[in-house]
């Protein structure tokens, strides 16, 4: 997601900040800023848009020189991507500045006690009262990493933090929970980033932060303690990857990087979503409850990988709201006349929020008078902007074409639409909701998991690499994960790849089975659908009885399948509605270890684009 540098040490702050933001670019951001201490005080300048923003803002009013400095590449959660809300944040006395990565769950509470005690807080975001709050702790005595300690044990969410007091000119201290921040060690000096990628030209040495730690760094060194103050053991490793390679975080492609992200992601798009009673909140609504009790039909509009999150959306809306749900294709929405009114809710999905068949179908259900909900993955773009209600995804920038991670957080915002919809409407009671967020929050673990066990279809997606069909078939929620995983395999792979309802095999599609075809088959859970789970065991027999390569991704303990899968890829025992969270995984690395092996480019398929921004 954001990007944070921090710098001790004998070059000038300002060159090496600005320089190692510049190597966290591919990262993705919306405003970048930087804060100097120099000459007994705190100097800083931010600005919306790209880092050439910034350094035409440094070129033209120069910070005084300083050795030591923190900066910033945000990537908007709280707050549209003004000059405003770029970090660094400082205090009303502009002593303190504060750069941040994650979500401060609790700082609408915290934001309220500091108002009420007189400070006055300028941007719309979570960050700021962190600034304020250093501010308060540092005067009452003790030095920065005191006061960082102080602050952290009142914070609630996943952070990093990095900040400098100008009362301190020597020294930046940073804290992370459930986000990421290293340390890199030079000759006499000493850096903090999210990703080592922005110290690499300068050092390999580097110092790996745990769980809820405070970091001083100093001309005396690197001091690491816990929240409580006690010291911490840290971690010593030398990167050995050159400066491409650690963007990419020592994977060989983005795409890899951006795989091995998804626990992470799904983590982040969680949270902030249940308030201190318990209740869901999204990002911004701008729809009374009232209106919302009213609707009588959700539609879903959507493209390419969007869409098979869309449609797996429609099953957790109709079993959780009882309301009937349509899932659409922007590009052919506005052109069959859909019927649409007042009490119609149009969910559009899309990542980058500028998906141009997406937009214009939003602004065609808006002029019917429908009202319309974004599931968006960049703050402050047109999709958004121009929707009656906000949910954004956090799954962070996404380099790679092939959509992977924000596939994943696209369902966990869907199965939140559809959950927030149940509490407006009364049709899922609290505890019910509770229930299934907690199960949400257990996935993350869960993806972590199934991560570790891709040895085996790694190996299996480089023995099929010689093939020119595989084909996906899958029931209920399976159907759209069978259906993304052939995409996947078309994008990246180039080949023809195709996706099929299970039940449909024997109204045409059986016919293309033949001796050695690679078939993919998404099982459901026996536990949850245990109908659906015995037809499509019957679905395997079928294929199998006429050669074709069976390829079972089954839930672990389901023995039934065992005696007809060529190949079994077990994931974890889930929810049946959540089972694509986990389901996907094993496809996408398929996808991608089978095009690697292909000789294919991953990151950049041909033909393809990251964000379609025409019709």
């Amino acid at each position: 997601m954001c990007g944070i540098v921090g710098y001790v040490g004998m070059q000038s702050a300002q060159d090496v900040v600005v320089a190692g933001l510049k190597r966290l670019e591919y990262r993705g951001y919306d405003s970048a800023g930087v804060a100097v201490l120099a000459d007994g005080g705190l100097a800083a300048a931010k600005k919306a848009g790209k880092l050439v923003n910034l350094e035409k803002e440094l070129g033209d009013r120069p910070l005084p020189a300083g050795r030591t400095g923190i900066g910033h590449t945000r990537w908007a959660t709280h707050g549209a991507p003004t000059d405003a809300n770029a970090h660094p944040h400082l205090d009303n006395a502009g002593r303190v500045a504060v750069v941040h990565n994650g979500i401060i769950e609790n700082f609408a509470a915290l934001r309220r006690e500091l108002t009420g005690r007189g400070h006055a807080l300028e941007s719309e975001t979570d960050t700021e009262v962190v600034g304020h709050l250093l501010a308060e702790a540092f005067s009452a005595g003790g030095d920065l990493a005191d006061a960082m300690r102080q602050v952290c044990r009142r914070l609630e969410g996943a952070f990093t933090l990095v900040a400098v007091h100008a009362d301190q000119p020597d020294v930046v201290v940073g804290a992370r929970r459930n986000s990421p921040l290293v340390v890199g060690v030079g000759q006499d000096e000493w850096f903090l980033a999210s990703d080592v990628a922005a110290f690499i030209a300068h050092t390999r040495s580097a110092i790996e932060l745990g769980q809820d730690q405070v970091v001083e760094l100093s001309p005396e060194g690197v001091t690491v303690t816990g929240f409580d103050g006690e010291p911490a053991d840290v971690r010593e490793y030398h990167v050995d990857w050159d400066a491409s390679a650690a963007e990419k975080g020592g994977y060989a492609s983005f795409m890899l990087k951006e795989i091995a992200d998804q626990p992470q992601a799904v983590a982040d798009t969680l949270l902030g979503r249940v308030d201190g009673e318990g209740a869901l909140h999204l990002d911004e609504v701008r729809i009374p409850d009232v209106e919302l009790r009213e609707v009588d039909k959700v539609v879903i509009v959507a493209c390419g990988t969007a869409f098979h999150a869309g449609m797996i959306a429609k099953y957790a809306i109709e079993h959780w709201t009882r309301l009937p749900c349509e899932t659409e294709l922007a590009s052919e929405f506005r052109y069959r006349d859909p019927i649409l009114d007042q009490r119609t809710l149009v969910v559009a999905i899309s990542q980058s929020g500028e998906t141009m068949d997406t937009l214009m179908a939003l602004r065609h259900a808006r002029e019917q008078g429908a009202k319309v909900l974004a599931i968006c993955n960049t703050n402050g773009s047109t999709i958004p902007r121009e929707s009656d209600a906000v949910l954004y995804t956090h799954a962070g920038p996404e380099v790679a074409v092939a959509s992977t991670k924000a596939f994943l957080t696209q369902l966990v915002a869907c199965y939140l639409v559809a959950l927030y919809l149940g509490q407006v409407r009364g049709t899922k009671w609290g505890d019910e909701i509770r229930t299934v967020v907690r199960q949400l929050s257990a996935i993350s673990a869960e993806v972590e998991r199934v991560l570790t066990t891709m040895e085996p279809v790694r190996e299996l997606a480089r023995s099929l690499a010689h093939h020119d069909t595989v084909l996906f078939v899958g029931r209920h929620v399976g159907y759209p994960v069978a259906l993304e995983g052939a995409l996947k395999l078309k994008e990246l792979a180039y080949m023809h790849a195709e996706g099929f309802a299970a039940g449909e095999l024997k109204h045409g599609p059986i016919a293309l089975i033949e001796e050695g075809l690679p078939v993919v088959v998404i099982v459901p859970s026996p536990r949850g659908r245990s109908v659906l789970h015995d037809k499509i065991v019957s679905n395997i027999q079928e294929i199998r009885a006429r050669g074709a390569l069976t390829i079972v991704v089954a839930e672990e303990g389901d023995d039934a399948v065992v005696p007809y899968a060529d190949h079994l890829i077990t994931v974890p025992a889930t929810p049946t509605l959540l089972q694509p969270l986990v389901a996907t995984v094993p496809l996408q690395v398929f996808a991608c270890e089978l095009a690697t092996a292909r000789g294919n480019e991953v990151d950049q398929p041909r033909n393809l684009a990251k964000s379609v921004t025409v019709e």
